[in-house]
């Protein structure tokens, strides 16, 4: 298969969904617009998405074929893990499609993945739309930029193909909402936001324990994701002398949804450390510890947001390097989140209930009584399945939804309700106001 083919039946069918998708985009370039801006969008009633038939594994024997959306750091580490499974025969899964706006970033992620075993052809797109476009291609690991989130995960849908997006699910809260109604409106995608703890037995164990009674009613409940850096965070990345605008790469089409700018390889390089890409700490580190304790508490939609964020050391960076968010749900429950990439002390994660408390700091569920209950409620661990690397049980979940047709748990829903945190916290720090939410509208508005 040459590195130009395109799937003409798949492609076809692709083409006549498009007009919905580049409707979404628009709307999703005004939203993205409109939260930097510090306004509110109402979610519009543009026309939903409808679909292609997709392509589906009916032979178990045969391998779920995979293309991958953005080939950089996160993106490489995806198609080595799942060529590596498909060489050790860990699970039938072969990557045969990358795409990345960088022909050096998917050259360099073919070779890794041929050294993780890979023995078949894999076919490099520079368009995304012509991997979506490609008959042979089950489902997408899209692992782009932020920015780029919604946009490719509305493509995807539209293409029929099976998703697994990268955290955060997207930029803004307005691209999340869009995003959940289309995914709800196609339910036979297989969409999976790729927040790995979500595969955690603890945090499952911990749900059932809140509805179960075990430590009462719960009030406010606490994480937080912090660590250190000499040289300032996401500085690691390097930058490559042979990236070149019009040649190794198409910098139009990665600034995408971002709108046109001058060629700047740090940004391409580093851009969580920038605000029109990225949320920095929060969509970044903060996604991961704040999506299983949303699972496990399961209070609703976020009501009320309110954050602060510094520049403590970073000064370069224009995201912030300390961050302190307060998150308040339907029921009242507070949730408090902590993110730091200058000091790596954080505060232990517990969710505190009327009789008890419960401390997920190690792989077991601690109940630990409130004094009050000390003679009603004893101190004891629930111990929690080691399922080993979380990420890729999360992978392999994904794989076996694929071929069951069982949504996974890491759910679009859960996604856009995290987005909405995500956003507003981000709207709070730079505006310095407190944010609500309204779940009947899915409105926010400042307050």
């Amino acid at each position: 298969m040459s590195n130009e083919r395109d799937g003409s039946l798949s492609r076809r069918g692709f083409l006549n969904t498009a007009g919905a998708v580049v409707g979404a985009g628009l709307a999703l370039n005004a939203a993205a617009c409109a939260a930097k801006a510090g306004k509110t969008t109402a979610i519009g009633d543009e026309k939903l998405i409808k679909a292609a038939p997709g392509v589906r594994i009916t032979d178990p024997n045969a391998p779920v074929r995979i293309g991958i959306i953005g080939t950089g750091g996160m993106g490489t580490g995806h198609a080595m893990a799942f060529s590596k499974m498909g060489s050790t025969g860990k699970s039938k899964v072969e990557v045969v499609a990358l795409s990345d706006a960088c022909t050096l970033h998917m050259e360099a992620c073919r070779d890794a993945c041929q050294k993780s075993g890979a023995k078949h052809e894999i076919g490099l797109h520079q368009d995304y739309k012509k991997l979506l476009a490609r008959e042979d291609v089950h489902g997408v690991v899209i692992a782009s930029p932020e920015h780029w989130h919604a946009q490719m995960g509305l493509d995807a849908i539209a293409a029929g193909k099976d998703v697994y997006l990268e955290k955060p699910m997207t930029l803004r809260m307005d691209e999340a909402l869009r995003l959940r109604r289309n995914v709800n409106a196609n339910p036979q995608i297989m969409f999976q936001v790729g927040t790995q703890m979500m595969r955690l037995p603890r945090y499952h164990e911990a749900r059932r324990l809140i509805k179960e009674g075990a430590v009462g009613p719960i009030s406010f409940s606490q994480t937080s994701y912090c660590r250190n850096s000499k040289i300032g965070e996401w500085n690691y990345y390097a930058l490559n002398d042979k990236w070149a605008p019009g040649t190794t790469v198409d910098w139009d089409a990665w600034c995408g949804p971002a709108g046109a700018r001058k060629w700047d390889p740090l940004v391409m390089a580093r851009w969580r450390r920038y605000r029109d890409f990225s949320t920095g700490i929060v969509g970044d580190l903060l996604v991961h510890v704040m999506t299983p304790l949303m699972l496990a508490i399961d209070q609703g939609w976020p009501t009320r947001v309110v954050a602060t964020g510094a520049h403590i050391l970073d000064k370069e960076m224009e995201n912030h390097d300390l961050t302190q968010l307060q998150v308040q749900f339907e029921t009242g429950h507070t949730m408090i989140v902590a993110g730091s990439t200058c000091n790596e002390l954080g505060l232990e994660t517990v969710i505190r209930g009327q009789k008890g408390n419960i401390f997920l700091g190690g792989r077991h569920c601690v109940i630990r009584p409130e004094r009050e209950y000390a003679e009603e409620i004893e101190e004891r661990t629930v111990e929690c399945a080691d399922i080993g690397n979380d990420q890729e049980q999360h992978r392999l979940g994904w794989l076996e939804a694929i071929r069951t047709r069982e949504a996974p748990p890491s759910s679009v829903e859960l996604g856009a309700k995290v987005m909405v945190v995500v956003d507003l916290a981000t709207r709070s720090m730079w505006d310095g106001h407190a944010y609500s939410f309204d779940p009947q509208t899915l409105t926010a508005k400042r307050v």
